[in-house]
């Protein structure tokens, strides 16, 4: 998406009726290392999108963005109307940055854009530096895991089928511009959601504590009225259904158990 030229002409050669922009670096840690491909890929490559979606008169545009714009805010649950001031990581600033750029595009041209914030995914096939992911494999194997901080850093851990059925009403339902929290299955804090884990798998983890890393936030949590009422979205999955499924997927892979 970086590449300019090339995103042009695929708009121009597919003309799209909408465009679900996931592509992304993600992570909060990775993008302390390395800001500036953060800033290269989300920013830029959001703008390379958005100015594509415009060219051929795209009728909805819809945005992955990111709990992490909240950053340590205090007032729980996380509101679309809470302000945005405040982000603490590389990550969390470009996808702030690629909601106000967003906004300028349907403020100009009259695009129909809807960011949706989602909240800690997880679930079967997910990015494997995330918790879950994580730590099902560093248990099934013996290793050591390494959590930042105490464990009582709670998250709104959002079942990958509740984001896409976030994801395809956003699609089929276009708006002027909005923002709109996707999550609020329920938090649990890291201590219990190994707990889950190891419930499942029969094992115990092998736990190590560290300090809090830079960029993290105590909690996330959702508040999805808005979510409810413009289309009519909510979650269905709760933590320990979802982690029993993602461990029964992992299992299945590695052919502990039969399918």
């Amino acid at each position: 998406i970086r590449d300019r030229a090339g995103v042009e002409a695929l708009f121009r050669e597919e003309s799209p009726d909408a465009v679900c922009h996931l592509a992304a670096r993600a992570g909060v840690r990775p993008s302390i290392k390395d800001p500036f491909l953060y800033e290269e890929v989300n920013c830029l490559g959001t703008l390379n999108l958005l100015d594509a979606a415009r060219s051929v008169n795209v009728r909805n545009f819809v945005f992955a963005s990111s709990s992490s714009v909240y950053g340590i805010n205090s007032k729980v649950p996380f509101s679309e109307e809470d302000p945005i001031t405040c982000p603490i990581s590389p990550y969390a600033s470009t996808k702030r940055a690629g909601e106000l750029m967003s906004y300028t595009y349907s403020h100009l041209y009259g695009l129909n854009v809807t960011c949706l914030r989602f909240f800690t995914v997880y679930g079967e096939r997910g990015r494997p530096d995330m918790a879950v992911a994580k730590f099902t494999k560093a248990v099934r194997e013996g290793r050591e895991i390494e959590v930042y901080g105490d464990g009582s850093a709670r998250r709104d851990f959002t079942y990958v089928g509740d984001i896409l059925d976030g994801v395809m009403r956003s699609i089929y339902t276009p708006s002027r511009y909005e923002i709109v929290n996707i999550g609020g299955a329920n938090m649990i804090d890291v201590n219990g959601l190994i707990s889950l884990i190891e419930k499942n798998l029969g094992k115990k983890a092998v736990v190590k504590y560290s300090e809090t890393a830079p960029g993290d936030v105590p909690i996330t949590y959702a508040d999805v009225t808005k979510a409810k009422r413009l289309l009519g979205f909510a979650p269905k999955v709760r933590i320990d259904e979802g982690v029993a499924r993602y461990v029964r997927w992992f299992l299945e892979r590695e052919g502990a158990i039969s399918a």
